[in-house]
């Protein structure tokens, strides 16, 4: 099985999470100045802890409180009609898992969804949402690559958010 500590060291992801950590949290003043340089830090962030396993496509950061997109990997956009899908998804676990995830105009089978976490797909396709205290973590997987090292490393990231209370 592959760890993210295979593709960078722990202190690395701490380094670049606490970098990044006042533009996470909503009680901190907003310093729009600072956005594009705290945004550039959570895209390296997920990058190297996702993006670089090689079996995460795609990645993003959304904050649930305010329904926004804080980071998400190259080309990776979302809608605010999707990310309120997401954020909804956690809100009914067994609905969601009936039902299946609506994303990129396709409904993905749930093969998990319960307040934590969401593991959906659709053919070899998939994706995967951990949720934290306050934010949602977004990873997804190709029919190329390993939907377990994909789970792996999203919800290692998502460990160490919730480890920071965010």
């Amino acid at each position: 099985m592959v760890e993210i500590g295979d593709y960078m060291r722990l202190d690395q992801i701490e380094e670049l999470v606490n970098l990044v950590i006042n533009h996470i949290d909503p009680e901190i003043p907003h310093r729009p100045a600072q956005d594009r340089v705290k945004m550039n830090q959570l895209q390296n962030l997920l990058h190297s802890a996702l993006i670089a396993t090689g079996h995460v496509e795609n990645s993003a950061i959304i904050r649930r409180r305010d329904v926004s997109l804080r980071a998400s990997s190259a080309g990776f956009t979302l809608s605010t009609d999707q990310i309120q899908r997401f954020i909804d998804a956690f809100k009914d676990p067994s609905a969601t898992r009936e039902k299946g995830l609506y994303f990129n105009d396709r409904i993905y089978q749930c093969v998990r969804a319960d307040k934590s976490s969401i593991y959906a797909k659709s053919d070899k396709i998939g994706i995967v949402l951990v949720r934290t205290a306050t934010l949602i973590i977004i990873g997804t997987y190709n029919d190329n690559m390993f939907p377990s090292v994909c789970v792996e490393a999203v919800e290692k990231l998502a460990s160490y958010f919730k480890e920071k209370d965010k």
